[in-house]
């Protein structure tokens, strides 16, 4: 006796991203059973499988994908921005004021003004001006974090509050910028940002949890089914088990422990005790920033970085944790059974890392704990050939790898010609072999996968008519998507469940407007998500649809 499907998608395509291929087979039609995928072939051999309870879904020539992962992504962080003073919609200084403004006007109670956003190309020098916030908020402190989490911007009061004046000393970590006299002028980088941001009020586990789903419901919207949350502090973490144990959490997570860089192996205990997870969530990975970004300088880098006209600087950046104790935390994270996600910007970063994981494997012999290396924005080309012969990830964030004004104005030109050569190198890292996966980082920048997917493929930002960013390193459609379903499922050590679209895996999927393989791969960011299932619960409709 038959038993009917409880889903059913016909009329595909259908791709499955599974036994290589340009997309793997690609067929016309899913069952789904019990949250598992069934059958996957063509509309014949589902039909049976319809019965009077079955749901069915006519892709009309819409295609069918595997749900997306993203590799590394803060959605707490992003969804808590987005209930507080969000400046992620806004395109230019005057914008983000007028969003302070407004945040302020409608917020008369709130004792700080906090949120983020703000991106470095909108003021001079990439650094915001204290000034700026005055003029709107004079009498409460404001601190609001970068866009991408390496500084924040605050006005007098905050530093007031915090005395922080011309007498403040950088901390190790990070730098105050200033004025002529040495004041503070209200741009903090890095660990500096911390002056300030240690005094503003913790947000209450209520805002923690609906930071979370609100971030879970913007993933789910543009298709991402799993991810790893690269930053999970003890109130994030708590969040997500309270989402896993109420049913609220709809995605698969894996939460990458945070590791406290001013600490040492003495923490390796505390980790090991919250290792573990409830319902989809799991804290099986430790985050290690080792560097900070190319555009304030403090991306580890083998060579200083040069001034405005062309001459070295004496600043390499700067290496978070030593190297030769990162190679000993690293092999007791390693012999721990945890897997170790490292944050590295600049080349040297990149290196030291390959060193913690190469003393790692020589200590404890190889293992399945799929370490991974995000970011990788200048790579030496000696160090390519590393990751595949470590069985390192690739954690790729390809929306970066791009001409835009961060990339040519605050980036290139203090690099040098030769080390800007060297920035995403997706394309050699593919041809050597190199385990990729993809994530957004996200709220530094769009969830959207198929945003990066463009960018992996074409080397230009959607709709812009930038130069090529060295189209050497451009990827095949299928290495992309690849990267950002069963390749950060590996990552995720979900591959043998999702990741692609295969009999037996769960039906973790997203239905699609158009075929991507049918468009021009010009028009791949045009590519919208019409619904997104987690084991064959559908948890984002859009309207289109």
């Amino acid at each position: 006796m038959t038993t009917h499907a409880d889903l059913v998608f016909r009329g595909g395509p259908v791709h499955t991203l599974a036994f290589g291929g340009p997309g793997g087979p690609v067929a016309t039609a899913v069952a789904v059973r019990d949250g598992r995928i069934v059958t996957v072939g063509d509309d014949a051999d589902v039909q049976s499988l319809i019965g009077p309870d079955t749901e069915v879904v006519d892709l009309a020539g819409r295609a069918l994908l595997p749900g997306f992962q993203d590799a590394h992504v803060h959605p707490v962080l992003a969804g808590l921005t987005m209930i507080q003073c969000d400046l992620h919609d806004a395109n230019d200084a005057d914008e983000a004021v007028a969003a302070v403004r407004a945040y302020v006007e409608a917020n008369p109670d709130a004792e700080w003004i906090s949120g983020g956003g703000w991106s470095m190309e909108w003021f001079p020098g990439g650094t915001p001006s204290r000034h700026l916030l005055d003029a709107v908020v004079p009498d409460r402190p404001v601190h609001l974090v970068n866009r991408d989490g390496h500084g924040a911007w605050v006005n007098t009061r905050a530093l007031e509050l915090c005395g922080i004046d011309a007498a403040t000393p950088d901390p190790v970590d990070g730098r105050i910028e200033r004025e002529a006299d040495g004041t503070p002028q209200g741009t903090l980088h890095e660990g500096a940002s911390g002056l300030v941001g240690r005094n503003v009020p913790e947000p209450t586990a209520d805002m923690v949890l609906r930071g979370l789903q609100a971030g879970q419901q913007r993933l789910h919207s543009v298709g991402v089914t799993a991810w790893q949350d690269a930053m999970v502090n003890t109130e994030v973490e708590q969040a997500y088990r309270t989402a896993a144990e109420s049913g609220l959490l709809t995605g698969r997570v894996v939460g990458a422990l945070w590791w406290d860089r001013e600490r040492g192996e003495e923490q390796v205990p505390e980790l090991l005790a919250r290792r573990g997870g409830v319902g989809t969530f799991r804290t099986t990975s430790v985050k290690i920033m080792q560097d900070g970004v190319a555009e304030n300088f403090t991306a580890a880098m083998t060579s200083s970085y040069l001034d405005g006209c062309g001459c070295g600087t004496g600043n390499q950046g700067l290496s978070f944790v030593d190297p030769e104790k990162l190679r000993a935390y690293v092999t007791r994270l390693d012999a721990e059974g945890f897997q170790v996600h490292v944050h590295a910007v600049g080349d040297r970063a990149a290196r030291e890392a390959l060193d913690a994981f190469a003393a790692a494997r020589a200590a404890n012999g190889t293992n399945d704990n799929r370490h991974h290396i995000a970011h990788l924005q200048v790579v030496h080309p000696d160090d390519v050939p590393r990751f595949a012969a470590l069985g390192i990830a690739a954690n790729m964030q390809p929306l970066w790898a791009a001409h835009e004004p961060q990339m040519d104005e605050l980036t290139i030109p203090f690099l040098g010609p030769e080390r800007a050569g060297w920035q995403y190198p997706f394309g050699d890292l593919a041809r050597t072999g190199a385990p990729l996966a993809a994530g957004s980082d996200w709220p530094v920048s769009s969830p959207n996968p198929f945003l990066g997917i463009h960018v992996a493929v074409n080397r230009v930002i959607p709709d812009e008519s930038q130069e090529v960013f060295l189209p050497e390193q451009c990827l095949d459609l299928t290495a992309a998507l690849a990267a950002y379903t069963i390749g950060t499922a590996r990552v995720n050590h979900l591959d043998t469940e999702t990741g692609t679209i295969e009999e037996g895996k769960f039906a973790d999927l997203v239905v699609t407007d158009r075929d991507p393989y049918s468009i021009p791969v010009g028009e791949l960011a045009e590519t919208s998500v019409l619904a997104t299932y987690v084991e064959g619960r559908r948890v984002h409709t859009d309207p289109a649809f």
